[in-house]
Formats: C-alpha cells, structure tokens, sequence
C-alpha cells in the first residue's frame, strides 16, 4: 500500500520548542511581523471564504519589479522550502541524482528521495564551506539538479564569485543548479555570488528566496524561485493549485513597502550577530546564526537548562542570532554552561 522505499525517508526534525524557553533553534525572526504587515493581513481575513489568487499576480509582479526581472520569471511557493521541493519534480525521475552540499539545508535529501532520485551528499571543506570543486566533480550523465546553500545553513559560510563562475564553467548546461539564498538579505560577503545577477549569465540558474527569515513571515509560508522563464513555468505547472493562501500573499506584499524597518531590524541583527562571533571566537557568519563546529555534545543540554534552546548537528551546535535582549540572555547562558 506505501512505498517501500519511504522507510527510509529522513524524517525531517524541527527546532525544539518549549514556551519557557529563548528558542534560537530555527533561525526565526524574533520580532513580530512589522504593524503594516500585521494590518494587511487582518485586512485580508474578511475574504478567506474565497480561494486566493493561484497566480499569486499581484506579488509575483511586486517581486518582479524588487529583483528587475520579468513577472514570468518569479513564481511563489509555500516557502522556499516548497519550490525546491517543486524543483526536484521537474528536473529528476527515478535513477537521476540530485547534488547537494553537506551538512546543509536537511531537507534537500529528503526531496530527492521522495521523487525516487538518488540524492549526492558532498561534503564541506575543512573550513565548513560549500566545496564546488568536489561538486563539480560528483557530476554524472545522471545528475539533473544541484542545490547551492549560500550562505551555507548551519554554517553560515559564503561562496566566492571566482568559486561560482568555476563551478559553472564545470557543470552540464542541462543539469539545473539552484542557489538557495535563504539568508541573503543578512549576507555582507563583498565577494559572493548573487542570483539576480547570476541568472542573467547562466540559463541552467534558478535563485531561491524566502519570506521567512528576514521579513519574518515563517508561519505565513511563502518563498519564491526567479530565473528562466521555461524553468519557471515548469515550477508553476507541479505548485499545488491555491497553495499560497491570500494572507501570505498580502503579507510578502506589506512587507516589500516597508523597506526601512526591515534594514533596521536586519542591521540590528548582523551586529548582534558579531557580537556573538567575537565573544565566542567563531568564524565568520554571513546568515542570522552562527555555527559552532565540534562542540561538546552536551553543550544543548547545558543551554537548555539556563532556558536557551539551539539546534544540535553531529558536527556541531547552530545558534540563531536576534536581537539585543536575546542576545545578552544567550551569551550570559553560554557563561553558566561552561
């Protein structure tokens, strides 16, 4: 009646919760979405009896104008998360591979693996960054899609635009690479490769955004793809019909208007976010968390109980970075864990 071969599905694992806690596990915005945002939405309640705009117009052609591409170039989803989900779909079947950097994103195994591709983990370098070469080089005549975390989560690491344009010179025109830039809006890497720009060069590229970081939108769900216009209509064809609901819609809509506080409550963050990075003697992160690489295994457990949650990997401990008050709590916890 199942699929067999879901048994061995990774099961992908949320952040911890608990109410008592300062959750710095999910890489959340820990501000409420801006007054505008919070007004659009309430706005937008009166007309939940009707089904949203399964063409999302209105915000694909706000976005168009924010990335100065055309509307057929942006497509929505239900999260970043969804479209690369939708990514998978249409580029690999049963038997293609699907390249992705390890660790990164958990649940890019996952996508492969529900589609019945075969995923290709590859592994970070010794400095816990995106290792193209060796991507380059896990490359066969079965490899349909490539997946870029950049920055890098749960290391926060960047690529370079020499790293990229390398990369891109090794891999198959037809072999669809996708440069998740989930965290691009608190990235500062001067020398990076950014997808606006990168889609006009490489007609394989597709960049990957979301609504949930930054604009802290995470529980309204939406992201969104932009690249080339057939890799576009190809996402819109498998997205599920009415999928983006009309609140989040409106949401992504507020939040693009209201430029000036979000800039505030990004630098807000980046700052804090050196402060954590100098304190701890941690290498630089371009995202709104910073990785702890070989920490002790008990190092959650000990945050926890001074009422700090983050989020455990085998190879390290990820701590998301918020504001000021969240920050000082954080840092006074890591003292008594010691």
């Amino acid at each position: 009646m199942i699929r067999p071969d879901l048994d061995s599905l990774p099961a992908y694992v949320p952040g911890v919760r608990d109410e008592r806690a300062i959750k710095l596990s999910s890489n959340e915005c820990a501000e409420e979405p801006l007054p505008a945002v919070v007004d659009a939405m309430a706005r937008s309640l009166g007309t939940v009896n009707r089904y949203p705009d399964m063409g999302a117009l209105e915000i694909r052609e706000a976005l168009a104008a924010h990335l100065g591409v055309a509307v057929e170039q942006v497509a929505v989803g239900t999260g970043s998360s969804a479209l690369c989900q939708q990514l998978v779909e249409i580029a690999a079947q049963p038997g293609d591979e699907v390249i992705f950097p390890w660790r990164s994103f958990e649940a890019y195994p996952i996508f492969a693996q529900v589609v019945g591709a075969t995923g290709v983990p590859v592994a970070l370098d010794r400095n816990h960054r995106v290792d193209l070469p060796a991507m380059a080089a896990a490359v066969t005549t079965r490899t349909k899609l490539i997946f870029v975390c950049n920055p890098n989560n749960p290391t926060g690491t960047t690529i370079t635009n020499d790293e990229f344009a390398s990369f891109m010179d090794a891999v198959p025109a037809d072999v669809i690479v996708a440069l998740d830039e989930a965290y691009f809006e608190y990235n500062r890497a001067a020398d990076t490769p950014v997808a606006t720009d990168v889609i006009t060069r490489y007609p394989n590229v597709v960049g990957l955004r979301t609504f949930s970081k930054a604009y802290g939108l995470a529980g309204a769900r939406i992201g969104y793809a932009f690249g080339p216009e057939r890799i576009i209509a190809a996402l819109n064809k498998v997205a599920i019909p009415f999928s983006v609901s009309s609140m989040a819609q409106v949401a992504a809509l507020a939040s693009l208007e209201a430029t000036a506080e979000l800039e505030a409550r990004i630098d807000d963050t980046t700052s804090q976010r050196e402060r954590v990075v100098a304190k701890l003697g941690l290498g630089e992160s371009q995202a709104n968390f910073v990785w702890i690489p070989d920490a002790p295994a008990e190092l959650p457990k000990r945050l926890a109980e001074e009422g700090v949650l983050v989020r455990a990997f085998p190879e390290g401990v990820r701590v998301t970075v918020t504001n000021a008050a969240e920050t000082d709590a954080f840092l006074e916890a890591w003292d008594r864990a010691q």
